[in-house]
């Protein structure tokens, strides 16, 4: 069965409401600020209604609210672990920063679904999508943590995992995720102190040296 997707997207705007504004868990609050939601989410949903296919599958849809549900439950736990490390780093003096840029390649293949992956790990706080690949179907992710790549890896692909099954993406969570790497293999360059700076260089461009 199909049914215009901008109702859906409306219906959806109006779930991801009740998150934002987190309402006192009565009743009366879930059921006015989902239909306050819903005032505003489909009005948006049906002017931008061009931006997406004009028909959906609704059967197909509702296999993918379990996903959809665990996907944000995932998604908030990153988000608060995230906050505490950040604000950790901030208030402990000392704690080292080595910032990395690492190219991860993705599975999911929809622009809805790569737009999806990317804007989660930029919301999440100490990472951010700096770009996307089309050639490679790869993000560049820049990370203030670089020594573990691995474990800011893990949950952007169980995000993944969920989102090929919510996107209906051709790709399976059991095909094998492709290998991330390091871009540049030596970035951050270590910083140099004031005895290691090569006085030839100036000289080169046609300083003088003052000795």
């Amino acid at each position: 069965m199909k049914t215009r997707r901008w109702l859906v997207a409306g219906l959806l705007f109006a779930v991801l409401w009740l998150f934002v504004s987190a309402p006192k868990p009565t009743p009366k609050g879930l059921v006015t600020t989902f239909l306050v939601g819903l005032a505003v989410g489909l009005p948006v949903a049906y002017v931008f209604r061009r931006l997406y296919s004009e028909e959906i599958d609704i059967r197909q849809t509702l296999t993918s609210v379990p996903y959809i549900l665990l996907y944000i439950l995932v998604f908030l736990k990153e988000v608060l672990i995230a906050n505490v490390d950040v604000a950790y780093r901030v208030l402990v003096p000392g704690r080292a920063l080595e910032p990395q840029v690492i190219l991860v390649p993705l599975r999911v293949e929809t622009a809805l679904g790569v737009t999806t992956i990317a804007n989660s790990i930029t919301i999440t706080p100490g990472t951010i999508t700096l770009d996307h690949d089309p050639d490679q179907n790869a993000l560049y992710v820049h990370m203030i943590d670089g020594r573990d790549p691995e474990a800011v890896v893990e949950p952007i692909r169980q995000w993944e995992r969920y989102a090929l099954r919510i996107f209906d993406e051709q790709r399976s969570p059991d095909d094998p995720a492709p290998q991330i790497t390091i871009h540049p293999p030596d970035h951050p360059p270590a910083p140099k102190t004031v005895g290691e700076v090569d006085h030839s260089e100036r000289l080169d461009d046609g300083g003088e040296s003052n000795d």
